[in-house]
């Protein structure tokens, strides 16, 4: 499995307390240890995965989204 499946794995497990309390926050999976790193913002998450795994990849995901980002406009 991709180092996302792997993330997105862990968050399922995670999904309904960080929904709770962190909504519309960042979090970064380091999925190998299945640590994860809260942040106000993408960047904030990322780094502070980065700084404690510097040698493994993490994957971020905005809480309670499908999507980290979402690009462009939406029609109406």
């Amino acid at each position: 499995m991709s180092i996302a499946d792997n993330a997105k794995q862990v968050y399922e497990g995670l999904r309904e307390k960080l929904e709770a309390k962190y909504q519309d926050q960042y979090v970064a999976i380091e999925p190998e240890s299945k640590s994860y790193f809260l942040g106000a913002s993408f960047i904030e998450a990322a780094m502070a995965a980065k700084n404690e795994f510097p040698d493994r990849k993490s994957f971020v995901l905005r809480i309670g989204h499908e999507a980290a980002f979402h690009i462009g406009a939406s029609t109406s």
